[in-house]
């Protein structure tokens, strides 16, 4: 896979890439997702670890590599534009074009239920992850997109892998795993039909 040559940004080129942008997310380290005003957006990435593998391919290149392999796969995705390296040590980013749509974490805070029909695409949406060997440990409604085409997508793909082989029923469990502590941090496990999610996944 091809992937560009991040361009090197200085401190004052930084500052003049998001001078008329909106910082939409931050952290203790400051801002970690800009909005520009076309609607293009950049992700910061820090590596947090000395040595890690991200010393060799940063997360905001396994970012653009997930991007690119999830739509040969047939998935939809964000776009990915231009990479860059940033002044600060170990930082990097990415800008890219968001996928179109609303997060399934805004429709089910809007309705408090997901459809039938919804939870229909959820099932087939793990499933087609699962078969096509893709590990997303950060698989939860918030960083899935229900597209208007009315197709379910993915965002936020950094924490993503894949395998040449599709995953096993126990990867495919710790998968769902993920996805229960998810709704059970923001308070969602009482009202989700997850066993209803995680048979229809898991059936063979």
């Amino acid at each position: 896979m091809i992937t560009p040559i991040a361009q090197t940004l200085s401190p004052a080129a930084f500052d003049q890439l998001v001078a008329n942008a909106r910082s939409i997310e931050e952290d203790s380290y400051g801002p970690k997702v800009y909005q520009f005003e076309n609607g293009d957006y950049l992700k910061l990435f820090r590596r947090k670890r000395l040595l890690s593998s991200a010393l060799l391919t940063p997360y905001s290149v396994r970012f653009w590599r997930n991007a690119v392999r999830l739509k040969e796969l047939g998935i939809p995705t964000i776009t990915p534009l231009q990479l860059f390296k940033l002044p600060k040590a170990g930082w990097t980013a990415v800008r890219y074009q968001a996928l179109a749509g609303t997060t399934l974490k805004s429709v089910y805070e809007r309705d408090r239920q997901l459809s039938d029909t919804l939870l229909e695409q959820l099932v087939a949406l793990f499933r087609t992850l699962h078969r096509k060997g893709i590990y997303f440990r950060s698989m939860h409604l918030g960083n899935i997109v229900l597209t208007e085409d009315e197709q379910l997508g993915l965002i936020d793909i950094a924490d993503l892998t894949f395998q040449s082989r599709a995953l096993s029923r126990n990867k495919a469990s710790r998968n769902l795993a993920h996805f229960e502590r998810y709704l059970k941090h923001n308070g969602l496990m009482a009202e989700f039909p997850f066993e209803k999610l995680c048979t229809r996944v898991l059936a063979r």
